[in-house]
């Protein structure tokens, strides 16, 4: 058995409308699992204008809060483009890097935006050229693995749950998931 008491989340959430009602039902479906997720110290906080400063003070508390979790639950859902919030994929890296383990999700509106691949090309389009190999207008190469999201993301999950929802901000099913697997992961 191991032990796992903490648990850090990150995901785009931060900035949705109504972020206090999100973080609350989070916190709930955390606690009804047995587990207690980490949240902000916003008291900690000494600068409070906007700026450089209080933008540090606010990195420092989130390295220091996923220092002390025990393990990360991440919203992987595209963000503001293709691919996930990119505070959310350098938590997930941090966390990973620390050794702890990494569960993930990532709500998507339909099933063709299952791959990565077929998101990039929604967005900015891909071609395959005359090798098979999918690129960008820009001829760059585009990550094809069959995978939800680029391979360094995905792996560093233990387990990652693609949820098909039209409900993307909303939806927690994946989060439920990631708990689940969790507990299986602490009981084992």
């Amino acid at each position: 058995m191991r032990r796992v008491e903490t648990l850090y989340l990150a995901g785009p959430e931060v900035w949705y409308p109504n972020v206090g009602a999100h973080f609350g039902l989070r916190q709930h479906l955390c606690a009804e699992s047995g587990f207690t997720m980490l949240l902000p110290d916003m008291e900690a906080l000494r600068e409070l204008e906007p700026g450089e400063i209080m933008a540090r003070e606010i990195y420092a508390e989130r390295i220091a809060r996923m220092r002390r979790a025990d393990a990360g639950i991440i919203n992987l859902t595209p963000w503001r483009g293709p691919t996930a919030d990119p505070g959310a994929a350098f938590e997930a890296g941090f966390l990973s890097g620390l050794g702890k383990p990494v569960f993930a999700w990532m709500n998507i509106p339909a099933e063709e935006e299952a791959e990565y691949r077929d998101r990039i090309d929604a967005h900015i389009g891909a071609q395959l050229d005359e090798d098979g190999v999918w690129r960008d207008g820009q001829g760059a190469v585009i990550e094809d693995f069959g995978l939800p999201e680029t391979t360094m993301l995905w792996a560093e999950a233990r387990r990652l749950f693609v949820i098909v929802t039209p409900d993307v901000m909303s939806d927690v099913t994946g989060l439920e998931l990631c708990l689940q697997a969790l507990r299986e992961y602490v009981d084992e």
